[in-house]
C-alpha cells in the first residue's frame, strides 16, 4: 500500500526513498506468512526455522499502521480534504476486506459463517478516527498516539478475566472489536447471521496510526535533523524494549523465561526465543517497540541504499496496495497448484476459512519451510513484475480512481 499509500494511496510530496524500501520490505515479508497460511506450518513454536519463518513478518502490521499515519501527514500538506478522503478511503478498505479480501482469503462464499476484521479492515476504521484527530494540533495527535502505545497494557488483567466471558451482546462486541481481538468468540450478528472474528483490533493499532502522523512532521525536517531524530527514536524504542522485556517490568501479558527443564508434551521455547515471543494480538508495547524500533532506526541508513534490490523494493513500495490485494489470490492459487502436483488433488482443506477458520490440515498435507520459501519467492517475483507496470499506470495518470487501489 505505499503502506501509506495502501492506506491513503497518496506519495508525499517530496518521496523519501527509504520511506518506499520499508514499505516494499513489509510487502515481501508479509507475502511470507501468507504463504505460510496455506503451507499449514504453524505460525511459530520451538523450532527456530518455524519460529523466525513468523517473527520476521511480525514487522508488517506496525509498518503499515505507521506509515499510514505518516502518509496522511504527507498528504494533509498539500491537500484540505485529508479529513474527507481518510474518512471515504477508510470506508473503502473496511468495505474491500469484508468482501473481495474475505473472497481471497477463502475461496468460498459462505458470508454467514465467517467474516475477518483483518489488517485492512483496521486500517480503514484507524483512518476513520483520524479524520477527527487530524484537527488537533500535531504534537497532540501524537501525545494520543503514544500515550495509547504505552498505557493499553494497563488493561492486560481486566482483559485477560473478561475475553472467556463476552457473550454476544452489543457491549461484549464493542470490546472483542476495540480490544480483546482473537482470543474472544466471534462477534454475532443475530441467529443466523454472519459472524466477525476479529484479527487486529482497533487499540492499540489506532495509537499507531496517531504516532506515524505525528512522524511525518520529522520527515519533512532537514536531512541531518531528520536522521539525527530518527536514530534516537529507534534507538531509544529498542533500548526500552530490551529494558522492559530483560526484567519482565510492563509492556506485555505474556513474560518470557527460560526452559524449566525437561518436560512432558512439546518441546520448551528456548529463552531467547521466548524473550522475542512478544504479543501480537493485541499488539503489546513491547510488541510495538521491538517492531517499530528497528523500523525507525533504519530509515537514515536506507535513504543511502542503491542497486538492485532496493530498486525493486521501491517499486513495490510504490504501489504496496496494488500488491495486497493480488498477493493473496495469487498465493492461494499456487497452493492449490502445490496441492495437485504433491498429493494429486485439490484438498477440500483449501477452501475453509483462512486464516483464520480453516479447520485442521488433512494429515500428510504440511509443507517443508524449502518448499514455503519456494513458492513466496515466485509469488513475489511475479507481482515484482505487475507492480513495475502498475507503477508506471500511476505515474502517467492521474484517473480519481487510482488513489483508491
Amino acid at each position: 500500500m505505499s503502506t501509506s499509500d495502501a492506506a491513503t494511496g497518496s506519495a508525499a510530496p517530496a518521496r523519501l526513498g527509504s520511506v518506499d524500501i520499508i514499505r516494499g520490505a513489509v510487502m515481501v515479508l508479509m507475502a511470507i506468512d501468507h504463504v505460510r497460511v496455506y503451507s499449514a506450518i504453524p505460525a511459530g513454536g520451538a523450532s527456530a526455522g518455524v519460529f523466525f519463518t513468523r517473527w520476521v513478518t511480525h514487522f508488517c502490521a506496525p509498518a503499515f499502521l505507521f506509515l499510514a499515519g505518516t502518509s496522511a501527514f504527507l498528504m494533509a500538506r498539500r491537500r484540505p480534504d485529508v479529513s474527507r478522503f481518510l474518512v471515504t478511503r477508510g470506508l473503502w478498505l473496511v468495505v474491500l476486506e469484508l468482501t473481495i479480501i474475505r473472497l481471497s482469503w477463502t475461496f468460498n462464499v459462505r458470508f454467514r459463517e465467517y467474516e475477518l476484521a483483518g489488517v485492512i479492515w483496521v486500517i480503514g476504521w484507524c483512518m476513520i478516527a483520524m479524520a477527527a484527530l487530524v484537527k488537533l494540533p500535531v504534537r497532540v495527535v501524537g501525545a494520543i498516539g503514544v500515550a495509547i502505545i504505552a498505557g493499553h497494557n494497563l488493561l492486560d488483567g481486566y482483559a485477560g478475566q473478561l475475553a472467556g466471558s463476552l457473550g454476544d451482546g452489543v457491549v461484549d462486541a464493542l470490546w472483542k472489536v476495540l480490544y480483546i481481538g482473537p482470543f474472544a468468540a466471534p462477534v454475532r450478528f443475530g441467529e443466523g447471521g454472519p459472524t466477525l472474528v476479529v484479527l487486529y483490533s482497533f487499540i492499540p493499532w489506532i495509537g499507531v496510526m496517531a504516532a506515524g502522523w505525528a512522524f511525518g512532521a520529522i520527515l519533512v525536517m532537514e536531512p541531518a535533523r531528520r536522521d539525527r531524530l530518527c536514530l534516537t527514536i529507534g534507538v531509544g524504542a529498542i533500548a526500552a524494549f530490551l529494558v522492559l522485556r530483560g526484567f519482565n517490568l510492563y509492556g506485555d501479558p505474556q513474560p518470557w523465561s527460560a526452559p524449566a527443564g525437561p518436560a512432558e508434551g512439546p518441546p520448551p521455547m528456548p529463552a531467547f526465543l521466548s524473550f522475542l515471543n512478544t504479543t501480537k494480538y493485541p499488539a503489546s508495547l513491547l510488541f510495538l517497540l521491538m517492531t517499530l524500533g528497528p523500523t525507525i532506526a533504519l530509515i537514515p541508513l536506507l535513504e543511502r541504499a542503491r542497486g538492485a534490490l532496493a530498486s525493486w523494493l521501491t517499486v513495490l513500495g510504490r504501489v504496496p496496495f496494488f500488491f495486497y490485494v493480488l498477493h493473496i489470490p495469487l498465493i492461494h492459487a499456487a497452493a492449490l497448484v502445490v496441492s495437485q502436483v504433491r498429493l494429486g488433488t485439490v484438498v477440500p482443506w483449501l477452501f475453509g476459512n483462512h486464516p483464520m477458520a480453516p479447520g485442521r490440515a488433512p494429515a500428510g498435507y504440511q509443507w517443508s519451510l524449502p518448499l514455503l520459501y519456494l513458492v513466496w519467492f515466485v509469488v513475489v517475483v511475479l507481482l515484482v513484475f505487475a507492480c513495475r507496470w502498475y507503477a508506471g499506470v500511476k505515474a502517467r495518470r492521474r484517473d480519481w480512481w487510482l488513489s483508491y487501489l
